[in-house]
């Protein structure tokens, strides 16, 4: 079983590229589909999470050419299936775009219900209820959902909770709706704008997108486009809160500094130095004490839940008493158990973690329970005093490029074993 092993204690220095975002990217693989003309798609992230998605709409018929690992010109005209049962795709939460998409452009659609992270109920009733507001008939039933419809119909749409997914979703059923739909209390979060800006681009007209009522005027069809997918907020925001837990400096660099506002926030309470350019964001915790906050995860613009994980690692380094509130989902605290085996002194009650910090962490055995969760163990296993090896890296790799290469770049001492025989070898080296 691969694991990543690393050892702490040295702070890391230098500049990182950050990579597209694996949220965007998805929603955008499932969009492209949508046209019968050629669609390049640049700036993809290379992850697992993508690679499942391409293979998913190649199983459909959907022409896919991966013209390099950042690069691919996706063919909807070819595809023959409206059923997506695809084995991994059941392992991926975005399977559910290709509902909206293939609904939107062939008026059924029938997807394997998601999976993904085990971090708490994420349910499709917003998805179906907007489906359902644009006249279409949904079914969930023996692993499957389905979608059908006669015609859909502009419609206007009231989210009751605030949703990444269901707005996303929505908004590919409705571009290619007869007539006007709204749709109203709409998560504003980068990448819904991204795949808005994405449809345009392919025709479609989506007004409003970053604002909580997004307005949709149906066209008849969508035509080829190329389009470069943004950079990845969680990824950039990973290196930065690395950097913090190291005392180190490090440069993030491709980013889009208004997309990592939150983030930047939070470091700035914790007495870390931070300096914006154009298209990079410095984050400097050399000779400085960490100090205690309190956070909460909100929809965009607020704190990012996929942020909370990597926070709390930090948090748990500072000189004080810390909360973190996770109001999104409500089983995020599973890694909690691995941080108080490498010695942080955390107490979680109901859906805040109460948060003591510690001198230092030390190096342990540990298992990653999701994908941010295993980003925030090598935050930590990067800060302890130590060795850290780390199980189930296969969630982080749903998310993270190259991230061992990346870590070693800014000075981390980290390697991706695949066996014992790596593993000792590593362990020989850094001895």
């Amino acid at each position: 079983m691969a694991q990543y092993v690393m050892k702490g204690g040295n702070p890391l220095h230098g500049s990182v590229d950050i990579s597209g975002a694996k949220n965007a990217a998805l929603a955008i693989i499932a969009a492209a589909i949508m046209a019968d003309e050629p669609v390049t798609v640049n700036n993809l992230p290379d992850v697992n999470d993508v690679r499942v998605m391409l293979e998913a709409i190649r199983e459909i018929g959907a022409g896919v050419d991966r013209k390099d690992k950042h690069t691919v010109v996706i063919e909807g005209s070819t595809i023959n299936a409206l059923i997506v049962d695809y084995e991994y795709i059941k392992k991926i939460r975005a399977s559910y775009y290709l509902l909206g998409s293939l609904l939107g452009k062939y008026k059924r659609a029938e997807v394997a219900m998601p999976g993904g992270c085990a971090i708490g109920a994420r349910p499709m009733d917003l998805h179906e209820k907007g489906f359902r507001a644009l006249g279409a008939e949904v079914d969930e039933g023996y692993g499957l959902i389905s979608a059908r419809a006669k015609e859909l119909c502009g419609a206007h749409i009231y989210l009751d909770k605030v949703s990444v997914g269901a707005t996303i979703n929505i908004m590919m059923a409705a571009v290619l709706a007869e007539g006007k739909t709204t749709i109203e209390n709409a998560a504003k979060e980068p990448h819904v704008v991204d795949v808005a800006n994405f449809l345009n681009s392919m025709g479609a007209n989506v007004k409003g997108a970053g604002t909580d009522m997004i307005r949709i005027t149906g066209v008849k069809s969508l035509h080829g486009t190329e389009y470069s997918v943004i950079p990845d907020q969680i990824e950039a925001g990973t290196f930065m809160y690395a950097a913090a837990a190291t005392h180190g400096e490090v440069t993030v660099r491709n980013v889009i500094p208004k997309h990592l506002e939150a983030t930047t926030a939070k470091l700035l309470e914790a007495g870390c130095r931070i300096a914006e350019g154009d298209d990079a964001v410095t984050v400097s915790a050399r000779d400085i004490t960490l100090l205690p906050t309190q956070v909460t995860t909100l929809p965009y613009p607020g704190f990012p839940t996929d942020m909370q994980p990597q926070m709390t690692a930090v948090l748990g380094l500072a000189d004080g008493v810390s909360t973190v509130t996770e109001s999104i989902f409500d089983n995020r605290f599973k890694y909690v158990a691995e941080l108080i085996r490498m010695g942080a002194s955390i107490r979680v009650e109901s859906n805040i973690a109460i948060i003591t910090g510690v001198d230092h962490y030390t190096g342990a055995h540990v298992s990653a329970p999701d994908l941010r969760a295993g980003a925030a163990l090598v935050i930590a296993g990067l800060a302890a005093d130590g060795i850290t090896t780390i199980d189930d890296i296969h969630f982080v790799e749903r998310g993270y490029e190259d991230f061992t290469e990346k870590l070693r770049g800014i000075g981390a001492e980290i390697e991706r074993v695949d066996n014992e025989r790596d593993l000792r070898k590593f362990m020989f080296q850094v001895s």
